[in-house]
């Protein structure tokens, strides 16, 4: 008991001295609000930021006054019009950002697009940069600037294939010069961090260890033959490798952040190092380790903002099963595992490290009401009857937005562009969110402008999927 109990300080102690967030995704067909997640983690967990992987007005809405810090995420398809257009740029700051600041939600952090130097795809890739400075001087018009902080999150694909060590460590040739350094300059003038998504498991190799990734090789450690220093986790060696690409461009001084961190506590068979057990070491382990003070080899006496990915497990995200099982918490919010984040720890009992298909498929979600029968069980999000005109265009516009939604429908020569009404294509626009978010009834909220129906709206040759 005084065990759990120290461990709890620790943790507690570390939350003080650098930040522990989750990460919130919602690729999943069973969820629950985001009023009652921002309540739970404001209540009940040490965490202190939230980042969400969209912009999604609810959940910025759910997080007002809860004092937890929240970073908001750019999709990748709205990257370009970003850089493109200074008058665009400000008024998403002015209608997605500006009315939620205001009302009491800390945003912190808005981060543009995810992963994007990964991506490969040239529009992106030139458009990152002028993207973020667009947005700080969008903020410095609404007196934000020092309030809210732009960056990106990267994976460690950003760094050379032939990093091999971390003293080895250089960004990848050909992005280097054209992209990060201006990225890295903007983020010196501004103060933002530099942000890394690092995954020891995703390392797991021959010459990586499970022990290495979970922090369990004690003082022995691995030797960098290239600076002489010695590692005892893979964290701190893929952190290092980051700060090695930094300072060779001479930006050292910039301060690095764990955007997301994590691991799947259930996978195929195949896969190795999945499992409940371990999930909890590698997670209570980054998160004491990384608030210690200790540092990296080569960042020593320091701690490291991190998050945690993820809040819950993503059912419809593709690839294998561990994709899908990262999650910290079930759908009612009872631990899959013990993280170390509860305030009141809570017994967990044993869990199954291998999920099958069929069983990863059999998620509750919410019975649909009698009349759902007469649809088949089917339903659809609509607009409201008397919803404003203005709060339509804004639900298009979020919608549309996304960068996994398409709404090539309602363009001019879509199946459903005509009527060429704004209660028409609102609905479109609606029903998608709705769809591809799993059917939740709060993903039609849309601010009381939505209503869930069981009469199918579609018409003619528009579908409503």
């Amino acid at each position: 008991m005084f065990g759990s109990i120290f461990s709890i300080l620790l943790l507690i102690a570390a939350a003080d001295a650098a930040g522990i967030g989750v990460t919130y995704g919602r690729r999943a067909t069973s969820l629950p609000p985001p009023v009652d997640v921002a309540r739970f983690l404001a209540r009940d967990t040490i965490v202190d930021r939230v980042r969400l992987l969209n912009a999604d007005p609810l959940a910025l809405r759910a997080f007002a006054s809860t004092g937890l810090a929240v970073d908001m995420t750019v999709p990748n398809a709205l990257v370009p019009r970003l850089a493109d257009s200074v008058a665009f740029t400000r008024q998403w700051v002015r209608t997605r950002v500006a009315p939620h600041a205001a009302a009491g939600t800390n945003v912190s952090r808005i981060l543009v697009g995810r992963e994007v130097i990964s991506q490969a795809n040239r529009t992106l890739l030139l458009a990152l940069v002028p993207a973020m400075q667009n947005l700080h001087a969008a903020l410095v018009a609404v007196s934000l600037d020092n309030r809210i902080q732009v960056s990106t999150a990267h994976s460690l694909g950003v760094l050379d294939a032939l990093t091999t060590s971390p003293s080895a460590g250089r960004f990848r040739e050909g992005y280097d010069a054209a992209v990060i350094k201006p990225l890295l300059g903007f983020l010196r003038a501004t103060g933002a961090p530099f942000m890394v998504n690092a995954y020891p498991f995703y390392g797991l190799t021959d010459d990586t260890p499970l022990d290495f990734a979970l922090f369990r090789v004690g003082a022995t450690g691995v030797m960098d033959t290239g600076s002489g220093l010695l590692y005892t986790n893979a964290l701190d060696a893929q952190l290092d490798a980051v700060h090695s690409a930094m300072d060779r461009m001479g930006f050292g001084d910039v301060d690095v952040v764990v955007a997301e961190t994590g691991w799947p506590w259930a996978g195929e068979d195949w896969e190795t190092g999945v499992g409940a057990d371990l999930a909890g070491d590698y997670n209570r382990n980054a998160i004491r380790h990384l608030g210690s003070g200790v540092g990296t080899p080569l960042r020593p006496n320091r701690t490291f903002e991190v998050s945690i990915f993820s809040l819950f497990d993503e059912d419809l995200k593709p690839g294998p099963l561990s994709q899908r099982h990262f999650g910290l918490f079930h759908a009612d919010m009872t631990p899959v595992y013990d993280a170390g984040i509860l305030t009141a720890p809570e017994y967990v009992g044993p869990v199954s490290s291998k999920v099958t298909p069929a069983a990863a498929a059999s998620v509750p979600v919410p019975a649909p009401d009698a009349t759902a029968a007469v649809s088949g069980g089917r339903r659809w999000c609509v607009p409201a009857p008397a919803a404003d005109a203005a709060v339509l265009q804004e639900n298009i516009d979020f919608v549309c937005d996304q960068g996994d939604i398409d709404c090539s429908a309602i363009r001019l020569g879509g199946s459903c562009y005509e009527p060429d009404t704004l209660q028409a294509h609102a609905a479109y626009a609606m029903n998608l969110y709705f769809r591809s978010n799993g059917d939740h009834e709060f993903d039609c909220e849309f601010g009381h402008t939505g209503v869930v129906t069981t009469a199918d709206p579609s018409f003619g040759g528009c579908n409503f999927t």
